[in-house]
């Protein structure tokens, strides 16, 4: 049983059998599930575009890395980055993020960081998914997700790294950890991170069914808070924001500590054995295999 539990683990980590699109339990439809095929293009345009209000001490994040703000290693990387000097400047109390796409909030981790690429850019990234989720689910900061469009698989887990998650009030758009439909097993953290956000026995559900939730359904189990008008997500946000930053700093942040602190540690000290599992995985000559059957049938289908 140990061996099964450990192959099953470390099997969680691939894309394999993605789908260009994917019909939920709930009958909705989602971009580009569990893993994404970013473009590929030379452009150095930033991916992240960050605005502060001094007067508020609320940043907006925007993605907008086109087509569907997949989570490259750049990407991450530049995420991180402009997370980390929010961070440390004092005057930010609050985070929205969002995206600047039509449709989608992020479509989860870019397929082309896994096919072909070395052991060792492989852990980095992964190193940089963790560190995604680190920054963002340790942060001092009061941050929201404002949600305007779908948000499978990775776009979930950052929506859930965030203490509160506004989402588009459309059925069409569709939010969950939804990789045991592909036949696979989501990261221990991953899983934590749910269990925290709408508790045991629905993550259990979800996961075992890899459920994606239309927005309504999403409310309704709490996966995410509210639902308003598609074009009001971000002005909900806002208004939201200054409630959040009403409670005293220190208060809030060390009750948000609190509440996930043990969370964050079993990470910490098991991340280079999550990044190990995942190397050792994605590298495997069977799934590099498949990973290029994958592709070769998105090249096909645009031809």
């Amino acid at each position: 049983m140990a061996n099964v539990l450990r192959n099953s683990a470390k099997f969680g980590f691939s894309g394999v059998l993605s789908q260009l699109s994917i019909h939920s339990r709930h009958g909705r439809e989602c971009v580009s599930p569990c893993f994404s095929l970013q473009q590929r293009n030379n452009s150095t345009s930033p991916k992240i575009k960050v605005d502060l209000d001094n007067s508020t001490g609320v940043a907006v994040l925007r993605m907008q890395s086109p087509p569907v703000n997949s989570l490259s290693l750049d990407f991450l990387t530049e995420f991180c980055i402009n997370l980390e000097k929010l961070e440390m400047d004092k005057s930010c109390r609050g985070l929205i993020i969002t995206s600047t796409l039509s449709k989608v909030f992020s479509a989860g981790l870019d397929i082309m960081e896994m096919y072909g690429k070395s052991p060792e850019r492989c852990g980095e990234f992964w190193k940089a998914v963790q560190e995604m989720w680190l920054k963002l689910y340790g942060s001092n900061m009061a941050t929201i997700a404002a949600i305007n469009g779908s948000s499978p698989a990775g776009g979930c887990l950052m929506s859930i790294g965030c203490d509160y998650r506004i989402m588009a009030d459309n059925p069409r758009y569709s939010i969950g950890l939804n990789e045991t439909q592909l036949g696979i097993v989501a990261p221990f953290w991953f899983k934590d991170t749910l269990v925290n956000t709408v508790g045991n026995r629905a993550a259990e559900l979800s996961l075992e069914l890899g459920l994606l939730y239309s927005a309504p359904d999403a409310l309704k189990i709490g996966l995410v808070d509210q639902l308003v008008p598609e074009d009001q997500v971000l002005s909900t946000a806002q208004d939201t924001m200054s409630k959040w930053l009403a409670v005293p700093d220190h208060a809030r942040q060390i009750t948000k500590s609190m509440m996930r602190k043990q969370t964050i540690d079993k990470l910490l000290s098991n991340r280079e054995a999550d990044i190990t599992n995942f190397v050792s995985f994605i590298t495997k000559d069977s799934i590099q295999r498949s990973l290029r059957m994958y592709l070769e049938m998105l090249k096909s289908r645009k031809a």
